[in-house]
């Protein structure tokens, strides 16, 4: 079976190296959003809807299990929790995150509308925070200053590249 269309930008290279990241076949994505201090892509840009017709909201897709692991570890400390109460006091705050939401929707549809997902971004976007990952994936893809909470979550973590790739073997 011939490579999804969506794939075709990406070097095999890379989409082998998400393979391994994932464990599993990669699927619908268009481009390597962002590489980590190693080299090897650590998030990918993914179509709005999967070669097999799924809808999927998530566009930037934080793929490096170093950073993954790590996110996690912030998930688990209470921190969304905080950040959600903090939106809800902080007006300057929640204006940014709602610029972020937008940011994402509109990145989105420059890979396609799916009716499914329309008005939604990912991670909570634009009213609280449910998911790291997604926020640090988009901020890594899209620079510094366009996703508050991307841009300190990423202020928390170390450099999880400094090891080497996390694709090579042992």
């Amino acid at each position: 079976m011939a490579e999804p269309p969506a794939q075709h930008g990406v070097e095999q290279r890379d989409l082998d190296a998400v393979t391994a990241q994932l464990g599993r076949q990669v699927r619908g994505v268009v481009e390597v959003a962002h590489r980590c201090s190693c080299g090897d892509p650590d998030v990918v840009r993914t179509l709005p809807r999967l070669p097999d017709g799924t809808p999927f909201p998530t566009s930037y897709y934080l793929t490096c299990p170093r950073a993954a692991s790590a996110v996690g570890t912030l998930e688990s400390s209470g921190l969304m929790r905080e950040m959600s109460e903090r939106l809800e006091q902080d007006e300057d705050l929640a204006a940014a995150y709602r610029a972020a939401h937008e940011h994402y929707l509109a990145r989105r549809a420059e890979l396609g509308e799916v009716p499914e997902i329309a008005g939604t971004s990912a991670g909570g976007m634009p009213v609280r925070v449910k998911c790291l990952h997604v926020l640090v994936a988009h901020a890594l893809a899209a620079g510094p200053g366009v996703n508050p909470l991307g841009d300190e979550t990423l202020g928390l973590l170390d450099d999880w590249g400094a090891a080497g790739s996390c694709t090579a073997a042992p």
